[in-house]
């Protein structure tokens, strides 16, 4: 599985507003609601303010993948979003976070949700690719850096 093959395009923010968690996640989840006619913006926070309650996505290094499952959705949807000040996401490490992966996925997904989260989880550990992120002036640059990494695996 690609990343680029799930990754939604007009729902990627190279700029996020939000100043807060809560912000973040629901102006995520209305971008991807947006661009993506099967997912419900109000449903999809809701479930990922449900995730979050469990332990924080923020992985560390300015990481997060917020993720979730919800139904009525025909495949996995993901989108990307950068803030440039960094949010505080409660990450395992308490840094700021500024690069945010949201990972969407059908009720019944079985394990494909966890390879989808395994090969993100793996990008971001490359701190040349995270500067990358960090770096781009434009979505095509977000958009290669990403195409880059999935060719590596």
């Amino acid at each position: 599985m690609k990343i680029m093959d799930i990754l939604v395009r007009d729902a990627v923010i190279l700029d996020l507003v939000s100043k807060t968690k809560a912000d973040l996640l629901a102006e995520m989840a209305g971008a991807l609601a947006k661009a993506e006619p099967s997912v419900d913006a109000e449903r999809l926070l809701q479930v990922l303010i449900e995730r979050e309650g469990l332990q924080s996505t923020g992985i560390g290094e300015g990481v997060a993948i917020p993720h979730g499952k919800m139904s009525g959705l025909d495949g996995l949807v993901a989108s990307f979003a950068r803030s440039r000040q960094g949010v505080d996401f409660e990450s395992i490490d308490g840094q700021l976070t500024q690069l945010f992966f949201l990972l969407v996925v059908p009720e019944h997904s079985g394990g494909q949700h966890l390879k989808a989260l395994a090969r993100i989880s793996r990008f971001f550990r490359d701190p040349q690719f995270r500067q990358k992120l960090v770096e781009a002036e434009e979505l095509d640059e977000i958009f290669a850096a990403i195409d880059e990494e999935d060719a590596k695996f």
